[in-house]
């Protein structure tokens, strides 16, 4: 039977889920909402590549990578990476952060949006000569 708070002895409310203080689906921690595109959410989440894309830079509050970082780390072809990075991109779940030119192509930087929160762009620039090869920062 609850208490006056609404919560059983065992500390559950009364539909039996536990009280958290954890952000729920769509929260911020502070408790407003994230406004989710949920059709837009599972077109581009569709293939299991992207959702691997995501999870790695999302890995220790959010990393900057450009398609070739992403190809090595998944060990897949770098043709795969790019068409699954464009795709990411064009439905706004990761963001180009900067450009570099390298051997007369262009290499793109993506990130998770809002994963470096507050970052200015020295803090884009230390995060992306992190994932310069060591030959590259010679």
């Amino acid at each position: 039977m609850p208490n006056q708070d609404g919560f059983s002895p065992n500390g559950h409310s009364e539909n039996g889920h536990s009280p958290s203080k954890e952000p729920q689906n769509g929260q911020i921690g502070d408790g407003r909402s994230l406004p989710v595109n949920w059709e837009r959410l599972a077109r581009a989440t569709a293939h299991p590549l992207r959702v691997s894309i995501l999870e790695i830079l999302g890995i220790d509050g959010g990393r900057v990578l450009s398609p070739s970082d992403l190809s090595r780390e998944l060990q897949i072809p770098l043709s795969n990476t790019n068409y699954h990075v464009t795709e990411l991109a064009k439905s706004g779940l990761i963001e180009l952060v900067r450009e570099r030119q390298v051997r007369g192509a262009t290499e793109h930087f993506y990130r998770l949006p809002g994963a470096v929160a507050g970052g200015s762009g020295a803090d884009e620039e230390e995060a992306v000569e992190e994932t310069e090869p060591a030959w590259a920062m010679a």
